[in-house]
């Protein structure tokens, strides 16, 4: 009889044992499904933005919140590449911020020249020795010559792709406190034009340091942050009547030519204000009210930020949207400084910089190749 109660006290405690390995079982696999499900949507993109497109489309059936993430990246453009400039030597760098990583390329085509602009793809060279000016495709290696001209420091831009038809060139140059030589030109031309022209208001700096292409307008920032347009179909230079944004404190004791981006999307025109540690002031110009207005959100836009010239994108990864990225890579070339808006602050933090100790030369964003088979990838 106590034999019985032996043995059925203990399949009682197998079972007892049993049944919590099993509960174990069923909870060390719920923690693992929960610890999947609780990612944070920034991590999860990252993660899904690196897969292919099949398996982007199998990983959008693990559930709701998944389907959400992947829907969201399939559809995402390219960010631009920041392409440094090497100091010694033909081999360039070329920093990816979406996969945060380096990758380099031999360019000896490039051996000499100065990078003035980057636009759709195309670089824009002046060689110093010689005078040449010419246009340069990084990743197809074409290039596209240009009449000899005399290019200081001042500030140059070209319109569309050198490719089309329509490809002017502009470059403005400070001749005297009431007066600017504005030279253009187009591939095919025999040689530059120049013009003089007086600037309207003499009380406005005639020495320009931002410029972009919008609407058929090549749009100039002076130093002091009133707005020059040129028309080129026109042939006419105005100042308009727009009062200078609002710039950080100390500002212009700080790195009051550095520190000042300019950028353009769908016909809107971005001025980026910088001051070492305190937040960045992003303005966009209202063409109608004829004045600059703070913005406090850039509504999905990610502008690229350097200083030889910015860009813009949209349906970029959710953590880059209503960001501006900067020029500046830390920590080993692992992380690009970046500020968001939605949260107010700089990525990584307090990682602010100051763009008065910064060689503005020394990087430019430029279009990311399609094919990588020619580039060696720096882990």
């Amino acid at each position: 009889m106590a034999g019985r109660k032996r043995r059925k006290l203990r399949l009682l405690s197998d079972t007892f044992k049993d049944d919590k390995r099993v509960s174990m079982r069923d909870n060390n696999k719920q923690e693992h499904h929960k610890s999947w499900s609780v990612l944070p949507v920034e991590l999860l993109e990252l993660i899904i933005s690196r897969l292919t497109l099949k398996d982007n489309i199998r990983t959008s059936s693990v559930c709701k919140r998944w389907l959400s993430v992947a829907l969201s990246v399939r559809k995402v453009n390219k960010p631009p590449w920041l392409m440094y400039f090497p100091k010694l030597g033909r081999v360039f760098e070329f920093y990816d911020p979406s996969q945060r990583k380096t990758y380099s390329l031999e360019l000896p085509e490039l051996h000499g020249c100065r990078i003035c602009y980057n636009k759709d793809g195309w670089l824009l060279l002046y060689k110093p020795r010689t005078q040449r000016v010419l246009f340069f495709n990084p990743f197809t290696r074409e290039m596209i010559k240009l009449p000899r001209f005399e290019m200081t420091y001042q500030i140059v831009a070209f319109s569309s792709s050198p490719k089309f038809p329509d490809c002017i060139l502009f470059t403005v140059k400070h001749v005297n406190p009431t007066v600017v030589a504005i030279s253009t030109c187009h591939p095919g031309a025999t040689e530059w034009t120049t013009v003089n022209y007086h600037n309207r208001l003499p009380f406005v700096s005639s020495i320009w340091n931002k410029l972009v292409f919008c609407n058929g307008l090549f749009y100039c920032l002076s130093l002091t942050g009133w707005l020059g347009v040129y028309d080129p179909v026109e042939q006419t230079w105005s100042i308009r009547i727009v009062p200078p944004p609002r710039c950080p404190d100390n500002f212009f004791v700080k790195n009051w030519w550095k520190g000042k981006f300019m950028a353009e999307h769908n016909g809107d025109i971005f001025v980026i204000y910088t001051c070492y540690s305190e937040n960045p002031i992003i303005y966009k110009l209202d063409h109608v009210n004829k004045e600059w207005v703070e913005m406090k959100s850039l509504e999905g836009v990610t502008l690229f930020a350097s200083f030889l010239s910015s860009h813009a994108r949209t349906d970029l990864l959710g953590m880059m949207r209503n960001s501006v990225y900067f020029s500046k890579v830390r920590f080993y070339g692992k992380r690009c400084i970046s500020y968001s808006l939605d949260q107010r602050r700089y990525y990584p933090r307090k990682q602010c910089h100051d763009w008065g100790e910064l060689d503005p030369f020394e990087s430019i964003w430029v279009e990311p190749p399609d094919d990588l088979s020619s580039f060696n990838w720096e882990g």
